[in-house]
């Protein structure tokens, strides 16, 4: 999901990255192009127990807002499968075939069912 993702960089500073839909979600790097894995890992440290991760808005959402005016805008992919990865225990019923086939793909690509 993109991400609208809020840079800045101070003079003899990284670049300072916060993504408003996500709060608590700050990230800096010294290279521009490092700032998208950034924020993910940030997105998954802050909602790593969180049973709900906030959706996505448009910059438009934020962009006049006094708190982002010396900076420029991005968007940011941020995986929303790759947060809170915890196993959930979950019982349910398939038709056989389609049970061999997700066996076959997982073994395929080396992942269990």
């Amino acid at each position: 999901m993109l991400y609208p993702m809020y840079v800045w960089k101070d003079a003899g500073s990284a670049y300072g990255a916060r993504l408003p839909d996500l709060p608590g979600v700050f990230t800096a790097a010294d290279d521009l192009n490092e700032l998208p894995t950034m924020a993910q890992d940030s997105a998954a440290t802050m909602y790593e127990v969180e049973a709900h991760i906030p959706e996505a808005s448009s910059i438009e959402k934020w962009k006049d807002t006094p708190n982002y005016v010396d900076g420029f805008w991005m968007l940011v992919a941020i995986d929303r499968s790759k947060i809170n990865t915890r196993p959930v225990r979950l019982n349910i019923s398939l038709p056989e075939s389609l049970l061999h086939d997700i066996d076959a793909y997982a073994k395929s690509h080396h992942l269990t069912r």
